[in-house]
């Protein structure tokens, strides 16, 4: 026996109502309490009466929320959502399209699978994606709800939903991926094990020097025959400016006056062949 405080009237006295008809104990009898706050405009009292309600039917909120236990989430956590859940489902309620029962509980079972849609995958993956998962997930449950019975192929899964085996080799690999792994996590049981971090590569910075060097091959190849020697004698031969005067009969202060302006020019004229290609569409 449980009680119900629901009135046709706020001053009426609370009277025991008998639930074991109803299909879950925790689903009161609050129709008249939704016939009266539909009746009310906004206002202090309406929001009492809403309280009321959403009090009335928290513990068959935490009863849905329950179902998901068990699946990366804390129930505490999902007991939130499922409340947040009934409170879209009091707000929304039309007392005249039938019991709320009926309408409450598709609204919460649908806010805390959009939770797990939404907040727990470590990745944000299309929602098609998310779809693909399920549907697969629930094919190799029902394939192998047999004991001793082999695990699915993707060709049964394929004919067992309607999928194509591309989307089912697509929804096998989201099943992978609920969750990821820390950097930190050993790929190897040896005793010198390395992290999943030891297997990323790193950036190379050879690739930056191919850079520069194809860049410049253009403008070298425009510079006059010494200053062309000059940058060759200083850069590849690694000789010292006062060599290369010494060899060419010339002051190192112009060997010098030669290396800056052949430099200069060769860079200025690799900026503008890449600032011309940016622009050419």
């Amino acid at each position: 026996m449980s009680i119900d405080m629901s009135t046709s009237s706020p001053d009426a006295p609370a009277r025991p109502t008998t639930h074991t008809a109803r299909p879950h104990d925790d689903a009161p009898d609050t129709a008249a309490r939704f016939a009266r706050m539909a009746e009310l405009p906004d206002g202090p009292e309406r929001d009492a009466l809403r309280d009321e309600l959403v009090t009335a039917w928290l513990p068959m909120a935490h009863r849905i929320a329950g179902r998901f236990r068990d699946r990366g989430e804390s129930l505490e956590d999902l007991r939130q959502v499922a409340a947040l859940g009934l409170v879209k489902a009091v707000d929304r309620y039309d007392p005249a399209r039938g019991a709320f029962e009926s309408y409450a509980v598709p609204t919460i079972t649908g806010e805390v699978k959009r939770h797990f849609r939404d907040r727990m995958w470590a990745l944000r993956v299309p929602r098609r994606v998310q779809e693909l998962r399920n549907k697969v997930r629930l094919a190799r449950r029902d394939l192998t709800q047999n004991p001793g019975t082999p695990e699915p192929s993707v060709a049964d899964i394929a004919a067992h939903t309607g999928l194509t085996e591309e989307e089912v080799a697509t929804g096998l690999e989201a099943l992978d991926s609920f969750s990821t792994l820390s950097l930190d996590a050993e790929v190897s049981s040896d005793d010198d094990g390395y992290s999943l971090a030891d297997t990323l590569g790193a950036a190379d910075t050879s690739y930056d020097t191919v850079i520069d060097r194809e860049s410049a091959k253009e403008g070298l190849r425009h510079l006059p025959e010494r200053e062309r020697a000059i940058l060759y004698m200083r850069f590849f031969e690694d000789m010292t400016q006062s060599r290369i005067a010494d060899r060419l009969g010339i002051s190192q202060m112009h060997v010098s006056r030669l290396i800056s302006r052949s430099c200069a020019r060769v860079r200025d004229e690799a900026l503008g062949r890449a600032a011309k290609d940016k622009r050419t569409p």
